[in-house]
């Protein structure tokens, strides 16, 4: 709606700006407004080098980076169009978009998914308050579930199964969820596992590894697959590689694992190819801030349905409880432990959690594999 809005306003003269926050939040928009003028792209000047289409009224319409603000100031727009503005900072548009819209008494257009209750949350606030008696500012929200697009509707229902109740409320009911809640809920309510010394008979278990050596923590942490709990923790440092190599074999022995997940970064890979010529069933999982991002999202959403159960350990809660997640400027979230904190129980806990949720969620090749091996044994 708003690429064919700039680009009617641009065909009628105005000086129209799409500002994304980074310059490759804004492909989306320059392919659609290509697509758009296809038909008639031989009466006007496009630039694709610079991303403006200039029409022979005079107008045009150009694309901007919020994260060079720079290149935005000193211009003069009669519309400007933020696309995802609640990732773009309250200095960029304080600062640079409002000043290019005086000259011209110019309007602007913030669309976006909420991301905390940071400047435009206020400003949706404001437009809240002034709709109902002016027009200056008007705020209008809905929900991915009023989409008409039976596709769309579909994915809605589900993404709320399948990610957390906190990351659903704000991408797809378009809520403004609290900045200072915590990643994980209810998480003292999980801990109704009990520790389990060995596998128990009809039961089929896994595991999720995170690598350390000195500095931080090496954790092993087993889950019973049937109940969906935890069994067993083994966390410890100080301890050379072929100790822990041992130290490690020997529980999943005990526990017959099915499925060991194991972080392959760094000494990962090289400990993980050991442990297999030892007969593990080792599958490695390479962290990026993507992968790790799904991997915590997929946890936090066990927690928010209630769908894992972990046990009374103090360090385990407390990793939990402290987990936190940091808006960036280029707007996506990481993940991890406070400072001076770690978070290696928790990344244990999510690998081993991802050997269960995998294959419910579109497991990978090996998961159905491994699956269609334990239905083949129980039958």
């Amino acid at each position: 709606m708003c690429a064919a809005y700039a680009l009617s306003c641009a065909d009628h003269g105005a000086q129209a700006a799409w500002i994304a926050p980074t310059y490759r939040n804004s492909r989306p928009l320059w392919r659609a407004a290509e697509k758009a003028i296809a038909p008639v792209a031989g009466l006007l000047q496009v630039r694709r080098s610079e991303r403006e289409i200039v029409f022979p009224s005079g107008g045009s319409l150009s694309v901007y980076s919020a994260d060079n603000p720079d290149s935005i100031r000193g211009m003069a727009f009669d519309l400007v169009i933020i696309d995802e503005a609640s990732r773009v900072s309250e200095e960029a548009w304080t600062d640079a978009i409002q000043p290019t819209l005086a000259d011209r008494g110019g309007r602007a257009v913030l669309i976006s998914t909420p991301f905390g209750r940071n400047w435009f949350y206020r400003e949706f606030q404001r437009g809240m308050a002034e709709g109902l008696m002016s027009n200056r500012i008007v705020s209008y929200t809905a929900p991915s579930s009023a989409n008409p697009n039976p596709m769309i509707r579909e994915a809605f229902e589900r993404a709320r199964e399948t990610i957390s109740d906190r990351t659903f409320r704000q991408e797809w009911m378009a809520e403004f969820v609290e900045d200072g809640a915590g990643v994980f809920q209810g998480v003292r309510a999980a801990a109704t596992a009990h520790v389990q010394g060995r596998m128990m008979p009809g039961h089929t278990y896994v595991a999720g590894l995170d690598w350390a050596l000195t500095t931080d923590y090496t954790v092993l942490t087993v889950m019973d697959a049937t109940t969906k709990a935890i069994a067993y923790v083994d966390r410890f440092n100080g301890l050379t590689y072929e100790m822990q190599r041992s130290r490690i074999a020997a529980t999943c022995a005990r526990f017959g694992i099915q499925t060991l997940i194991a972080e392959s970064n760094a000494m990962g890979k090289p400990n993980n190819d050991m442990l297999r010529t030892m007969g593990l069933p080792v599958r490695d999982f390479t962290t990026t801030s993507g992968s790790k991002a799904e991997l915590i999202e997929r946890l936090a959403s066990a927690f928010d349905h209630r769908g894992v159960a972990i046990t009374d350990d103090i360090v385990l809660i407390t990793e939990l409880e402290a987990y936190e997640a940091e808006r960036m400027a280029s707007g996506a979230v990481r993940y991890g432990a406070p400072s001076g904190m770690h978070d290696d129980c928790v990344m244990s806990l999510a690998l081993a959690w991802y050997a269960i949720d995998a294959d419910e969620l579109g497991a990978p090749g090996w998961v159905r594999f491994a699956q269609a091996q334990l239905d083949k044994a129980a039958s």
